[in-house]
């Protein structure tokens, strides 16, 4: 499903849509008029889809997604990855440093920053990747694209369909399928050892930290972010706004505006839940995106 908002500038409160946005009363910084062409200009078909509001049952809000106009079928393409080819390889094994706070993915051997997210107060201790993940497999590409350009895959990290996020494949679990993954975390795409945090995971992590108004300003990175939307960054999460994939029109979005990351939790046979950041809002949602879109991934530790 694709995401609108609305965007309020500072200036006499002049209210203008914009086709790929969110509207919320809590705003890190406001955006000025003149952003408005650069913030998401291939996706205008976005306005004239149906609006479907935040099916998270931890938060209710004023944001909303359009739900596509169109049904997709499944695809049974060679392309499409199933669980054992995405995670498989000859070297299916990862090395955390918990010193160094560094995790290598042998399967590539690319490194990651890691942070540990330690909230007594909360109760709350868990280990998690501080960069997007960047394992190239099929139906994903380089976050920070815009319009049918991909972007910078060494610094946004790849964006991934949900079915390969939690490595399965479309028959399985693609559009139009609803998918039983059974109890315990699931692995899907993320190096072995970790595993692709649940709503309820991220639902905890955004409840330790600050709570819905606030924890997108903690954990959002403090450079990147459009209009001077960045965030405080004071865990180290480091959240970059590599935009997403819409498989309808196959256009790149929010670039610079907006941070969107899967769960492995199923909304319906068409959607899965995701965390949505903003660079004018100070708050964390949770909402649903069709599957068939391209968000990016971070992973927990197991």
């Amino acid at each position: 499903m694709k995401k609108i908002a609305g965007f309020v500038p500072f200036v006499f409160a002049v209210v203008f849509l914009v086709a790929c946005g969110d509207d919320d009363s809590s705003f890190a910084t406001r955006p000025s008029d003149d952003s408005s062409s650069s913030i998401c200009e291939d996706c205008d078909d976005a306005s004239s889809s149906s609006v479907k509001s935040s099916s998270s049952s931890v938060k209710s809000s004023s944001s909303a997604k359009s739900s596509s106009s169109s049904a997709k079928s499944s695809s049974s393409s060679s392309e499409e990855s199933s669980s054992s080819n995405v995670i498989q390889s000859s070297r299916d094994a990862s090395d955390y440093d918990a010193s160094a706070n560094t995790l290598t993915d042998l399967r590539d051997g690319q490194v990651y920053r890691t942070v540990t997210i330690d909230r007594a107060d909360a109760g709350y201790t868990e280990v998690w990747m501080a960069e997007n993940l960047n394992y190239e497999t099929a139906n994903s590409w380089c976050g920070g694209g815009n319009g049918s350009k991909e972007g910078n895959c060494s610094f946004y990290g790849r964006l991934y369909t949900w079915t390969v996020a939690i490595g399965k494949d479309e028959e399985e679990c693609g559009y139009r399928h609803e998918c039983n993954l059974g109890e315990g975390p699931v692995r899907g795409v993320c190096p072995k050892g970790w595993h692709l945090p649940s709503k309820d995971e991220w639902n905890a992590l955004i409840m330790a930290v600050d709570g819905f108004s606030t924890t997108g300003y903690r954990i959002k990175s403090a450079s990147g972010w459009s209009e001077d939307g960045n965030g405080l960054d004071d865990l180290s999460f480091s959240a970059l706004p590599a935009g997403l994939r819409y498989e309808s029109g196959e256009e790149f979005c929010y670039r610079g505006t907006g941070a969107f990351f899967w769960s492995s939790t199923e909304s319906d046979s068409d959607n899965a839940y995701d965390l949505d950041l903003y660079y004018a809002k100070s708050a964390a949602d949770l909402f649903d995106s069709e599957k068939v879109n391209g968000l990016s991934v971070r992973c927990v530790k197991d």
